[in-house]
């Protein structure tokens, strides 16, 4: 078997223009919600990650017939033919998201055969929300072996409140609710900047969805939907990711296509620890230059518009080295503070209180032996391993693989001493 691991190596300052892809948190409900149509729909702007791979597996395994352009990052997508509703075990076990075909498939066929997904050890992350909502609309939902089998004659509407605004339950209701009799509410809906792309594409393809105050989605079911062309959104976790990799290593990079629109929170943070952003001339994009003295900062997560769960552990990798305590609060997930322990192997003083992490700066970190547990983790030892003296190894490089497309070749081409090895 091969085995891959990332080594890091202490890193100049970045410099020069990177690209960005699709946002994956947005292109995988995409994937998910073309179930609900007959016939041939394009995606552009697709970030080829891993968990993409896996979804484009997974509809292929229920019949849709998939075109896949990497020089274009694009998929043609032909649901004409799906024709089943069982879901891979294997799939299902490796990516959280494939949850989200659910919805769908119960919308076309009234079945829905799923395993327990899988994904990143950061929290319980229920799906419970989803089997309630279900249940609620009509579903009969039974364990038989590892499957969970859903099955509904009509979907029936319903007015949801949800406990949490959850992302994934409000998507999988939503794409549930366009075939669904009558009119859907869902009440403390999540307003993530994915879930308004997701509601874009279902409007493309006949959807009748409005958003109203405060956090409500109204779907007015239709008998059929059709299909569409889209281009996913930017990623905006992505495009944090790549600036916190300049501040860490006290760069200077140009982003382009910046989805600075739903970013304001974390640039507001990054401009506290006196780092300079700016527009791009043409307004798209973002020009970031580092501060040589960065300082302490302190911030919680929150749903959007607040600070993002999913950019809290690189923030934390680049605040290790900023002068002063910063406290960082996760209110999102219960257990996503597992990289703490890895940045503390390479010298970050940081000490954890319940779901709380008090970060006292230090001057330098040293290279380690680490080890990433989830996607962001992955990020944030990369990042520490770019400031570190020494070398970093890391395993657990599947992590990386699966949320980001080609994300150590592009911190590479900024200057950055980082490279996937095999053994």
């Amino acid at each position: 078997m091969i085995h891959e691991h990332v080594l890091i190596e202490q890193s100049p300052a970045l410099s020069g223009t990177v690209p960005l892809v699709g946002a994956k948190n947005a292109v995988l409900v995409s994937m998910a919600s073309l179930i609900l149509t007959a016939g041939l729909s394009k995606l552009t702007n697709v970030p080829f990650s891993n968990d993409v791979e896996q979804m484009i597996q997974l509809l292929r395994d229920l019949g849709a017939s998939i075109l896949v352009d990497y020089a274009n990052n694009s998929l043609e997508i032909d649901t004409t033919d799906l024709c089943h509703w069982r879901v891979n075990v294997e799939i299902m076990k490796k990516m959280r998201a494939s949850i989200l075909v659910m919805g769908p498939l119960l919308a076309r066929f009234g079945k829905a055969d799923i395993a327990l997904p899988g994904g990143c050890l950061i929290g319980a992350r229920p799906i419970d929300f989803h089997l309630k909502a279900f249940a609620k609309m009509g579903v009969t939902i039974e364990t038989s072996g590892e499957y969970l089998t859903s099955r509904v004659t009509d979907l029936k509407a319903q007015r949801f409140v949800l406990e949490y605004p959850s992302v994934g339950a409000t998507e999988n209701i939503m794409m549930a609710a366009t075939r669904a009799i009558g009119t859907t509410h869902i009440l403390n809906a999540a307003l993530e900047p994915e879930v308004f792309d997701l509601i874009e594409i279902l409007q493309k393809m006949g959807a009748s969805i409005a958003v109203e105050a405060p956090a409500t989605i109204v779907i007015q079911g239709v008998k059929e939907l059709r299909p569409l062309e889209h281009k996913v959104m930017y990623d905006r976790l992505e495009a944090g990711s790549l600036l916190l990799a300049a501040a860490i290593t006290g760069g200077e990079i140009i982003i382009p296509e910046a989805p600075t629109d739903y970013m304001d929170v974390f640039l507001v943070k990054l401009q506290e620890m006196g780092h300079e952003i700016n527009k791009t001339a043409d307004g798209k994009g973002l020009h970031f230059k580092a501060t040589k003295y960065p300082q302490a900062v302190s911030f919680k997560t929150m749903p959007y518009p607040g600070f993002p769960t999913d950019l809290q552990a690189p923030m934390t990798a680049a605040l290790c080295l900023a002068s002063g305590t910063s406290i960082v609060h996760e209110t999102v997930f219960e257990n996503r503070l597992l990289h703490v322990r890895e940045l503390q192997k390479m010298g970050a003083q940081i000490s954890i209180d319940n779901n709380t992490a008090t970060i006292k700066g230090v001057e330098q970190l040293y290279g380690a032996q680490v080890i990433a547990t989830d996607i962001r983790a992955s990020c944030a030892l990369v990042l520490a391993g770019l400031a570190a003296t020494g070398q970093t190894t890391m395993t657990g490089v599947h992590h990386l693989k699966r949320g980001y497309q080609g994300f150590a070749e592009k911190i590479a081409a900024l200057g950055g001493k980082v490279a996937i090895k095999s053994s």
